[in-house]
């Protein structure tokens, strides 16, 4: 049986793959072992109409194991995290599918000091989860109770407003909120920086987060950008971990271009920790090189932010992310959010006074191609046909690439990325690979 626990926890179509059976037995299986004798739950959800469903579980399993279950309602996964951690919450359950389309949902579960659980403590959540119905049972005087905990979100509110107030922009910004769950904060947190913010897709009713909008679609933005004008804007994505920036000119600035201007940025000022970066696997070659010749170093991880968090503690680096738009910048924060990044951007840019697009060109990417392909089996390495065909492709690329293929954690696919000097090239390996793994792990087994 393949791991419920993906990259970022259980995901899949809800009420068919992610059931509220699952989540009952997950918010058991969380009561049971992160806040037993009456511990404390914390709860949040993004804006996907089937989060009241997932939430009304998840109370029920958590009280139905004695813990007190506190909802703290539509919220960015950033916003959960901050509260369970100074809350003095024993854990934090987050309903969201992220940059999933709105039909997905997704069950996160962050420990007492809001950060992601690591594979053991998952592995252990799940075994307790299998066998959920078999757990303490007590009765009425020792069940635990739903609380509503709404007020809560100033804890996170507060914290980052006292970030925004102390940058003093006069920039003119977009923000896209996906749909999702900074359509309630971000044009408040980043109106408080000075600027003049416009926000778009902002208007959740439970179908449309993600939807031609978000992160995962800048361009949605880019041509806002291009038709009204701007200074600089940010695409957030449905629980609003992921930030992707837009330059002045409408152009698409991605999570590695923003993690290069910030490491730079910190380089230039004795502020970057350790003079180090963490990425994953994933992160252009074009950025490495950049920091590298700044004076930093760089670290790579495989692919996930709980990953990047904890190479980040061990190595003592303070700031880290993905291509995606995940950055963790520990000055601020232990977890990614796409709105304290925005609000980092926007201290470099009130600071240097810098177009965002000058800002941009210093880290020079190397061209880079991603593709996801649908699959019955993710299990690529037992292929040989597929794994040959790989070899000849790195050969192909010699020293001036690489390429890295992976199973999803998020969603049945298999991930084909290939990097290198010839644009042309990278593209055409790009789609023979993603081509010939469709063929070959569609196959009936």
């Amino acid at each position: 049986m393949s791991r419920l626990f993906g990259t970022d926890g259980i995901r899949g179509v809800a009420n068919e793959d992610l059931k509220p059976s699952l989540a009952h037995a997950l918010g058991r299986a969380v009561a049971t072992r992160l806040a037993p004798d009456g511990g404390r739950i914390l709860v949040g959800q993004d804006t996907r109409r089937s989060g009241d469903m997932l939430v009304a579980a998840l109370m029920s399993g958590g009280a139905s194991a004695g813990a007190d279950v506190h909802v703290l309602g539509v919220c960015p996964t950033p916003a959960l995290a901050h509260v369970t951690a100074v809350g003095g919450y024993d854990a934090g359950v987050m309903v969201s599918a992220s940059h999933n389309p709105a039909d997905d949902n997704g069950l996160k579960v962050i420990s007492g000091h809001g950060r992601k659980l690591d594979d053991e403590m998952e592995d252990e959540l799940e075994t307790l989860l299998m066998r959920a119905e078999e757990l303490g049972a007590p009765r009425n005087g020792h069940l635990g109770r739903t609380i509503d905990a709404r007020a809560d979100l100033h804890h996170y509110l507060d914290h980052r407003l006292a970030l925004a107030r102390r940058i003093g922009s006069d920039l003119r910004l977009h923000v896209d909120c996906a749909n999702g769950s900074a359509s309630a904060v971000a044009g408040e947190i980043l109106a408080a920086s000075g600027a003049s913010v416009e926000c778009h897709f902002a208007a959740p009713d439970g179908l449309n987060i993600n939807l031609g909008c978000g992160a995962t679609v800048p361009e949605a933005l880019a041509a806002i950008l291009r038709e009204r004008g701007g200074d600089v804007g940010f695409s957030l994505d449905g629980d609003a971990d992921r930030c992707v920036a837009i330059d002045e000119r409408g152009q698409v600035v991605d999570g590695d271009r923003l993690l290069g201007i910030i490491a730079l940025d910190r380089l230039a000022r004795g502020a970057l920790e350790e003079d180090t970066l963490v990425v994953t696997i994933l992160s252009n070659g074009g950025l490495a090189r950049a920091v590298e010749e700044a004076g930093g170093r760089v670290l790579r991880t495989k692919v996930g932010d709980r990953y990047i968090v904890d190479s980040m503690l061990v190595s003592g680096a303070g700031l880290g992310g993905e291509k995606s738009g995940h950055v963790i910048i520990r000055e601020h924060t232990d977890t990614g959010d796409g709105i304290v990044t925005a609000l980092e951007l926007l201290d470099i840019l009130a600071r240097t006074g810098q177009p965002l697009s000058e800002l941009a060109a210093r880290i020079p990417l190397d061209p880079q191609e991603q593709r996801a392909v649908r699959v019955r089996t993710k299990q690529w390495q037992a292929d040989r046909v597929l794994t040959d065909a790989v070899a000849a492709a790195e050969a192909d690329l010699a020293a001036d690439g690489r390429i890295v293929v992976r199973p999803s954690g998020t969603e049945p696919a298999l991930r084909v990325m290939v990097e290198g000097r010839d644009a042309a090239l990278v593209r055409r390996l790009a789609d023979q690979l993603a081509d010939l793994a469709a063929e070959r792990l569609n196959q009936e087994r």
